[in-house]
């Protein structure tokens, strides 16, 4: 138990997929202008990369480890999560058309997002067992979630404030995504287990 304790506060908070590992910023500076666009794209995130996580740890242990083709890993990981954005946007489009709207272009990006290939690979140069791994993918997301929301609440309030001119817009979001990132540092040093 301690050891997926550690996993999911390691993940959200130490080793924050955006803050401490720098992945995933181009959504993160993309769809963090308002928060409720935020949620939604850190829920897609968080169901693709929990998934992908599942999906890549089956393959890589029950097939390409097996058939000898680990030099394949990326390239099977990045089909994979292509179909699964795809999947997603089918879905989003049909029960969520609102949600899918205000994400726009944001979600086909998914695909591209270097978190879930990254979260995916992680999980495996990592050694974790499928268990760790799910506990692994989905507190990253969580942690990927968290930092997109917050920046998203930093955003709405900077629109509301007096800002420099010359700061204004994606100048100031830059200094405040490095403060935010070094808030973040001081979590770095709360050792766990």
């Amino acid at each position: 138990m301690l050891t997926y304790l550690s996993i999911i506060i390691t993940a959200i908070f130490i080793n924050n997929i955006v803050f401490a590992q720098f992945l995933g910023i181009c959504p993160f500076l993309g769809v963090s202008k308002k928060t409720s666009s935020a949620l939604g794209m850190g829920a897609a995130v968080t169901f693709v990369i929990t998934l992908a996580t599942v999906v890549a740890w089956l393959l890589q242990y029950y097939v390409l480890d097996p058939l000898e083709l680990g030099y394949l890993q990326t390239i099977v990981f990045i089909l994979v999560i292509a179909f699964l954005v795809q999947m997603l946007e089918i879905v989003m489009k049909k029960i969520a058309p609102a949600l899918y709207q205000s994400l726009g272009v944001f979600l086909p990006l998914i695909t591209t997002n270097c978190a879930v290939l990254g979260v995916a690979i992680l999980v495996i140069q990592k050694g974790f067992n499928l268990m760790e791994s799910v506990t692994y993918g989905f507190a990253t997301s969580l942690g990927f979630t968290l930092a997109l929301w917050i920046f998203a609440g930093i955003r709405e309030q900077l629109d509301l404030t007096a800002v420099p001119r010359g700061m204004k817009g994606v100048p100031i979001a830059l200094v405040c995504a490095g403060i935010l990132a070094m808030a973040f540092m001081g979590f770095s040093g709360i050792k766990i287990g």
